[in-house]
C-alpha cells in the first residue's frame, strides 16, 4: 500500500490529462441534460460529478464505498433513521458526541427503538450489545478521548457502527477492523482549515449503501459542490497537517503541568486537561494569544474551549477540550504556559 501522503494526493483523481487541471472544477448543476430513460444523476439532488470524485477519493481512504453528506449529522442520521424500526435495539455512548444520543433519544425511541446508553468502554458496549440489532460507538470519544476495541465489538451479532472523526481513516481504517459502517465529520481534520461544515459515512454493505443513498435524496441531505470541491482541495494535506499537530499534541502533553490530569489518545489533534474551575479555565483562554476559544477542532489554527459551557457532557466545569493547530510547537507551548501562568 503507498504512503500516507501518495494515497491523500492522489485519492479521487482522474488520470493527468495533457492541459486540464489536477482536479476537475466543481459542477454546478441542478438540472442536467439527461436524454432517454433517467438514472441516477438525472437531478441535481440525486448525484453530482463533484460529489462521485470526492466520494472515490474517501472510498479509497476508508476501504468501503463512501458517501457525501451536507454535515456529519446528516451521516449519522441517514446511517441510523433509514434502518431501525421498532423493536430494534440501539446501544450508543452516552459520553461520546452530544447529536448522536439526540438522533437516538429524541427521533429513534418516540418510534420504538430500544435505545441503550453505556459508557465508552468496550467491556460496557459487549455487556449491552449481545442481543442489539446495532451498535453506535465513537473512538477515540468526543470529548472524553476514550478507546474501544472495535475488533472486539465487530463479533457482536448486530451490526457496528463507528464515528472514527477524530482518528481519521489514516490512523484507524475501522472498516478493516470489522466495522460495518464508518461515519465522520469531514468538518474536522479532513477539510482542515475550519471553513466547512460537511460529513460522510462509508460501508461495504450493499444494502446499507442504498438505503443511505435513498435517505440522502429524499431528505434533501445533499452538499453543495463547491463545499465538496473544497474539500477535495484539501485532502491532500491531510497528512502532513495530522503530523505537524500531532507533533504539536505530544510537545503540549509534556509540557503541561502533571496535576492538570492532560489526556492525550496518542493521535490527532484532540488532547483535554482541567483546570481548577469554570472561571479559571475561562481566564486561561482569555489570555492565550495564538490559541482561539472555538468548539471545533483539526484544524490548521489551534483551537480550545471548556466544553462544559454546552452543558451536554458529563464533565469537569474546568475540563478544556484542546485541539492543537501546525504552528510551531514552541511558540504554542509558550502561549499555552504564559496562559497558565
Amino acid at each position: 500500500m503507498s504512503g500516507e501522503s501518495t494515497r491523500v494526493v492522489h485519492a479521487g483523481l482522474a488520470p493527468a490529462e495533457h492541459g486540464a487541471p489536477f482536479l476537475r472544477g466543481p459542477s454546478f448543476q441542478a438540472a442536467p441534460h439527461w436524454v432517454g430513460e433517467m438514472g441516477p444523476g438525472g437531478y441535481g439532488r440525486m448525484g453530482n460529478p463533484t460529489w462521485t470524485a470526492y466520494e472515490s477519493a474517501l472510498t479509497a481512504l476508508e476501504g468501503g464505498d463512501a458517501l457525501v453528506f451536507a454535515s456529519g449529522m446528516a451521516a449519522v442520521a441517514a446511517v441510523l433513521l433509514p434502518v431501525l424500526k421498532a423493536g430494534d435495539v440501539l446501544v450508543v455512548p452516552r459520553d461520546g458526541y452530544p447529536g448522536v444520543r439526540a438522533v437516538a433519544g429524541d427521533h429513534l425511541a418516540p418510534h420504538g427503538v430500544e435505545v441503550r446508553f453505556v459508557d465508552s468502554s468496550t467491556e460496557a458496549f459487549l455487556a449491552a450489545g449481545q442481543d442489539a440489532t446495532a451498535v453506535f460507538v465513537e473512538t477515540p470519544s468526543n470529548p472524553g478521548l476514550e478507546l474501544v476495541d472495535v475488533e472486539a465489538l465487530a463479533a457482536l451479532p448486530g451490526k457496528l457502527v463507528v464515528d472514527g472523526t477524530l482518528a481519521t481513516p489514516l490512523r484507524q481504517r475501522a472498516l478493516d477492523l470489522g466495522a460495518d459502517v464508518v461515519v465522520a465529520s469531514a468538518s474536522k481534520h479532513l477539510t482542515g482549515h475550519s471553513d466547512l461544515v460537511l460529513g460522510y459515512a462509508a460501508t461495504r454493505d450493499g444494502e446499507w449503501l442504498e438505503a443511505m443513498r435513498g435517505w440522502r435524496t429524499v431528505a434533501g441531505a445533499i452538499p453543495g459542490p463547491f463545499e465538496v470541491w473544497l474539500a477535495h482541495r484539501s485532502l491532500p494535506t491531510l497528512a502532513v497537517r495530522l503530523e505537524r499537530q500531532e507533533a504539536n499534541a505530544r510537545a503540549l502533553l509534556s509540557a503541561l503541568p502533571s496535576e492538570l490530569d492532560a489526556r492525550y489518545p496518542g493521535f490527532g489533534s484532540v488532547l483535554t486537561f482541567v483546570l481548577e474551575s469554570a472561571d479559571a479555565a475561562q481566564a486561561f483562554l482569555s489570555r492565550c494569544r495564538l490559541v482561539a476559544e472555538a468548539t471545533s477542532f483539526g484544524g490548521v489554527h489551534s483551537m480550545a474551549e471548556r466544553r462544559d459551557r454546552w452543558g451536554t457532557d458529563d464533565v469537569p466545569p474546568g475540563l478544556i477540550r484542546f485541539s492543537t493547530g501546525i504552528e510551531d510547537a514552541e511558540d504554542l507551548v509558550a502561549d499555552v504556559l504564559a496562559a497558565l501562568g
